[in-house]
């Protein structure tokens, strides 16, 4: 189907006419990717190394790819986007919200290349930004949890505390608090995206903390693999998780950017990108839904899908009011919608987290 974001109300984009570069006919469109962690087998990273290799081998005859991974945010990240430059790439795909600020920075020496920045916000006359709306997939995760934790208390192991991290959380527990409002999310952060040995050990801890379902935004399989060893349900990120936990992994919000790549590789091409900020979610493919576990009753596949509807339709926002957060203050009233631009800015945890507030 047409592939198609929607502006995000929070950008402030900057419309230009086409961003022209050299006749394409000449030779293919060098187009690179820098990636924050390993590529591995699923994941984040994996993803989004899943759309280059599906469009290197689509448009081969338009395009040619480059790659280089598990690069550390910072210094490392300006030195490997000014080498992509120095070698010729004029498309230039950064997937972490820690590379914008460095993207930003080598984008205004190189005014021909074009540079699009995942989950940051930062625009420029080259530099394009986008996102996702996981957040809708982490709400249906939620409503999963509510329906399937018999105890209501569900365990998360956590990055950091960046506004995407904070939605996702908080829609999660927003999401299990809509089936059963005294559930509870037990939270621990690992201050890392990828590090199996932490992420296993914040699951451990949590199994021990009595959790009966297990979930987390962090790029390894350690989560579902430890929930799998101990017979606790999980629900995943990134890719469909479940052949590492056949029998506990009940669904996983799934990014595909194949679609989306292919649509600013082909704007680019035809010399008509426009930089600015786009945010997609349900509705337009970016994320979806794995199939659900078999061990999922059919009364709760049913709810399941009743909502993922709502959402994708836009008849039901994850961040509707009334919603308090962990010292009760109120922070959208009912009624209310919170906005993308305050979306972009969260910096809080909702009532029924019970971890450690960003600071």
């Amino acid at each position: 189907m047409p592939y198609k974001l929607n502006r995000s109300s929070a950008a402030v984009p900057v419309l230009l006419a086409g961003l022209s570069l050299p006749a394409q006919g000449a030779e293919p469109l060098k187009t690179c990717f820098l990636y924050s962690n390993p590529i591995g087998e699923s994941g984040w990273t994996y993803q989004h190394e899943l759309a280059r290799r599906a469009l290197a081998s689509s448009m081969a005859d338009r395009i040619t790819t480059k790659y280089v991974e598990n690069v550390a945010e910072g210094p490392d990240a300006e030195r490997v986007i000014r080498n992509f430059v120095q070698e010729g790439c004029k498309l230039i795909f950064t997937p972490s919200f820690g590379f914008m600020e460095p993207t930003i920075k080598v984008a205004r020496q190189a005014p021909k290349v074009i540079f699009m920045n995942g989950t940051g916000y930062k625009t420029a006359p080259n530099v394009g930004a986008y996102n996702a709306r996981y957040y809708e997939g982490r709400y249906l995760e939620g409503v999963l949890a509510g329906h399937v934790s018999k105890k209501g208390l569900a365990g998360y192991v956590s990055a950091f505390p960046i506004p995407e991290v904070l939605q996702g959380l908080n829609a999660f527990t927003l999401g299990m608090r809509s089936v059963n409002p005294n559930a509870q999310v037990k939270l621990i952060w690992v201050n890392a995206w990828y590090d199996p040995g932490k992420e296993r050990e914040a699951a451990n801890t949590l199994a021990t903390l009595g959790v009966d379902l297990l979930t987390y935004d962090t790029s390894s399989v350690a989560v579902v693999t430890a929930g799998e060893e101990k017979g606790i349900p999980t629900v995943g990120y990134y890719s469909d998780m479940s052949r590492f936990g056949p029998k506990t992994n009940l669904t996983s919000v799934v990014q595909t950017w194949t679609g989306y790549y292919g649509k600013v590789i082909e704007d680019v091409l035809a010399g008509r990108w426009k930089s600015g900020q786009t945010v997609g979610g349900l509705k337009e493919g970016v994320i979806r839904m794995a199939p659900l576990n078999a061990a999922v009753p059919p009364e709760v596949r049913d709810k399941f899908a009743a909502t993922e509807k709502e959402i994708a339709e836009g008849r039901l926002h994850p961040f509707a009011g009334p919603i308090f957060d962990q010292a009760g203050k109120q922070r959208v009233a009912a009624g209310q919608v919170l906005g993308a631009a305050e979306l972009d800015k969260m910096n809080f945890l909702v009532n029924g987290v019970d971890g450690t507030p960003p600071k």
